[in-house]
């Protein structure tokens, strides 16, 4: 785990427990809406990144809301809300975690070498399916494909056959909202923002041929991931 990656996720902890607390103690109550955005950067110190995930984390747990346009609410029954998944998304949580873990290696190290190997085109066509996705999260639709195909456009960037053929083995089922359609975040608006922000950093350092950068940014994406799926095999547990 890299330096940027503990430091983002143990702030984004931070903020969690601190929410979590002021819910569970009753300061903030159903129906009450969180602090925005920048409230919460400028309360806690952290960027904008750190309190998408710490929201994202929050949103998983089942305990507040998001409505489009109105900002963020503490559920109405803020326990398990949201979180009741089919029996084959149950079983389906170990394996997503190992395949994160896999990708998390895999990928990390993809990253590093596109940021030097790559083409234009290459660079371009990362772009693209970029571009791809913040479409369709501007349209509502899904956006499960236009994800593997910035995850392949990076493997193809390595100019190494066996990363592509890795990924290409997997297929989208690398994309672990894939497997989860009724798990509310799979639809979210401000949980695939977070995910498309993600991205851009990732393809930023891309672009800018830093291979450290890269590897960092694409460890920090997959660590959300995991924790987000860690957090749903504890609740199945309870």
């Amino acid at each position: 785990m890299t330096t940027n990656a503990r430091t983002r996720q143990r702030l984004a902890q931070r903020v969690i427990d601190e929410l979590r607390l002021q819910i569970e103690s009753g300061k903030l109550r159903a129906g009450d809406q969180l602090p925005t955005e920048p409230q919460l950067e400028a309360a806690f110190d952290v960027s904008r990144t750190v309190v998408r995930e710490a929201i994202a984390d929050l949103r998983a747990a089942g305990l507040v809301t998001p409505v489009q346009g109105k900002g963020v609410f503490v559920s109405d029954t803020p326990t398990r809300s949201g979180l009741l998944l089919t029996p084959v998304e149950v079983k389906s949580i170990p394996e997503t975690l190992e395949l994160l873990e896999f990708r998390m290696a895999a990928e990390g190290e993809a990253a590093a070498i596109a940021a030097y190997r790559r083409t234009a085109e290459q660079e371009a066509a990362i772009a693209t399916a970029n571009r791809k996705m913040a479409q369709l999260i501007e349209q509502g639709l899904s956006t499960v494909e236009a994800d593997y195909e910035f995850h392949m456009a990076i493997a193809a960037a390595t100019n190494n056959r066996f990363y592509v053929d890795v990924l290409r083995h997997f297929g989208t089922r690398t994309i672990p909202r894939r497997q989860f359609p009724t798990l509310p975040e799979a639809n979210d608006r401000a949980y695939l923002e977070k995910v498309h922000a993600e991205h851009a950093e990732i393809l930023a350092a891309i672009a800018d041929q830093d291979p450290e950068r890269a590897r960092q940014a694409m460890r920090a994406h997959m660590m959300a991931s995991q924790r987000r799926y860690r957090r749903l095999a504890e609740l199945q547990e309870q």
